[in-house]
């Protein structure tokens, strides 16, 4: 069990789950990053083809601009939103770290809690869409809910939860180191597939960019017990696409995978563990099998 309690929380943490009414709806068209757990519950349970719907979520890049939430308090018996501030702020002391060993300063990110729906900068989104990252105005969306789907997934405890926040936050280190920038310019000038093949490597690494966060918390602050690595890579395990295409009772087509296999999901994500090195996540230079 991850030791949380009683740590520091961050103060980037927008709570709108009490403000009704925040949109309702399908995810409209603009970024959508995440774990590729989409199909939860619009696809998945539906029986729907996920390939089809995930091969929609090529990055584009939103100019609109949104009010500032200011951060709220979480309420002491509010577990689960508390936990959540946790983790976030433990991702933030590694990032930091991180980026101060190469002379650069990170700039925190901000998450919000929704409830049903929420309107961001990339759009409005369900919470049928699953957490995700909006590069337009920085911030990481999060349902909790979401984590009972998780678990139906076979991905069950706390640190599945923490993996998949450390996924998304992950995402924002890509957008800060221009990533997504050059995603979209290489994603403009090839093909469907090819396109599919490039947000694969996206993905790839922001799940060891994830293991890079969860070796420093280890290491250095003491953050996970015994088992908490294996829920994370269950939980890398049960989200790889071709996981996702059987569950959905569909054959496997790796041409059109967005977030990788369920093997190469784990390994990327256990390279970032192993090492605690960014330098080790260049999955673009990597030999891959897309």
């Amino acid at each position: 069990m991850v030791q949380w309690r009683g740590r520091r929380q961050s103060r980037n943490v927008e709570d709108v789950r009490s403000q009704a009414g925040s949109g309702r709806g399908l995810r409209l068209p603009g970024r959508i990053s995440g774990i590729g757990i989409v199909i939860v519950i619009g696809i998945v349970l539906l029986g729907g083809d996920p390939s089809a719907f995930l091969g929609l979520l090529v990055d584009t890049q939103s100019t609109s601009s949104l009010p500032q939430t200011p951060a709220a308090r979480l309420p002491e018996d509010d577990e689960a939103g508390q936990f959540v501030s946790v983790i976030l702020a433990d991702t933030e002391d590694t990032w930091e770290a991180l980026f101060a060993a190469k002379g650069s300063t990170y700039q925190q990110p901000r998450l919000v809690l929704f409830s049903d729906s929420v309107q961001s900068a990339c759009g409005l989104s369900s919470a049928a869409t699953g957490p995700f990252y909006c590069p337009a105005d920085q911030k990481v969306y999060l349902d909790l809910g979401f984590f009972s789907e998780l678990a139906a997934l076979g991905a069950p405890g706390d640190f599945a939860q923490a993996y998949v926040i450390g996924h998304e936050v992950a995402h924002h280190v890509q957008n800060l180191n221009g990533r997504f920038d050059a995603l979209r310019n290489a994603q403009a000038r090839a093909s469907a597939v090819e396109a599919n093949a490039l947000q694969v490597l996206v993905e790839l690494q922001a799940d060891c960019y994830a293991g890079v966060w969860a070796h420093h918390a280890e290491h250095q602050r003491d953050l996970l017990e015994s088992g908490d690595v294996e829920e994370g890579l269950q939980a890398a395990a049960s989200i790889g696409d071709d996981r996702l295409q059987r569950r959905a009772g569909r054959q496997v087509q790796p041409e059109s995978f967005t977030h990788g296999s369920s093997a190469q999901r784990v390994d990327w994500f256990r390279k970032g563990l192993q090492t605690g090195s960014v330098d080790a996540c260049d999955t673009f230079a990597a030999d891959l099998l897309l």
